[in-house]
């Protein structure tokens, strides 16, 4: 198996715990399509629960003989962006990316440089943001026969001092996934674990402890299973006893439905619940 990314040594937990549980947003909509020429745009919008509604419109070339992908997106707080990524001609498994937004109303702008470097059994990546400090955000995860351990720094170039450091090991399996991580400075600590039972199921859990707040450790619980081959629910359930459930289904080739809800189950008798909806479609 590859090495993921620093981040993403928790992803398989990650994921089942966090994606596609459609409570978060009362309505998300999602269009995708690809013209002839090869570019991929994709449409976004969401209404939250306090009825604020947001949006944003990206389109993506891709040239796989030069490696070269780029990116352009203007969303509804009037941020536009683009994105350059250059994989693997400089050397195999790097990849550098320059990213560039301006906001017209207040005339800012950023840009930042990353670079990914990928082997067989290492991942390292380095973020710089070259009009905030710079600042310089690195970090790296090597790999052996499963087992994964790596770090993380955060620098302040200007000021020539360590701003943030983080660090996790982990093991990946075919199966299954377990990682521990420390981050914050060292400061917030979980542990999370990541099963595929079988083709149909999938189970995860996630406990986690700010050292800086107290002793409680909060869990978290999740579980998929795969109805059939166009359809699945997923179920959660944490610590406070706040629980959700979520249900996706393809009406149709290209067309996707997400349905989802959370209740408190300590407080049944109150409105705290959420619903929320999803709507992907794709040609």
């Amino acid at each position: 198996m590859s090495v993921p990314a620093f981040t993403d040594i928790a992803k398989a937990a990650n994921d089942l715990l966090n994606k596609d549980f459609y409570h978060l947003s009362t309505g998300t909509i999602e269009v995708k399509n690809t013209t002839p020429n090869g570019v991929a745009f994709k449409v976004t919008g969401k209404s939250s629960h306090d009825k604020a509604t947001s949006g944003a419109i990206e389109g993506k070339f891709t040239d796989k003989a030069n490696g070269l992908t780029v990116t352009q997106t203007w969303n509804t707080a009037n941020t536009l962006e683009a994105k350059v990524e250059l994989a693997d001609n400089v050397a195999k498994g790097l990849k550098a990316e320059g990213v560039f937004a301006f906001l017209p109303n207040t005339q800012s702008k950023s840009a930042k440089v990353n670079l990914h470097f990928k082997q067989s059994n290492f991942h390292g990546r380095a973020f710089f943001d070259l009009t905030k400090g710079p600042t310089a955000s690195i970090d790296a995860l090597v790999g052996h026969e499963g087992f994964l351990a790596g770090a993380s720094v955060g620098y302040n170039v200007q000021q020539a001092k360590i701003t943030a450091y983080s660090a996790a090991v982990g093991f990946n399996a075919p199966t299954y996934t377990a990682a521990i991580t420390a981050t914050d400075n060292l400061s917030v600590f979980s542990a999370s674990y990541y099963h595929k039972v079988n083709k149909e199921v999938e189970a995860g859990a996630k406990a986690a402890w700010n050292s800086k707040s107290g002793n409680t450790v909060g869990l978290e619980v999740a579980a998929k299973y795969r109805v059939d081959p166009v359809s699945f629910v997923k179920a959660k359930i944490n610590d406070r006893g706040v629980a959700a459930i979520a249900y996706n289904v393809l009406l149709r080739e290209g067309v996707k439905l997400g349905v989802g809800a959370s209740f408190d189950t300590q407080k049944l008798d109150q409105a705290t619940h959420k619903v929320g909806t999803s709507f992907t479609f794709e040609s």
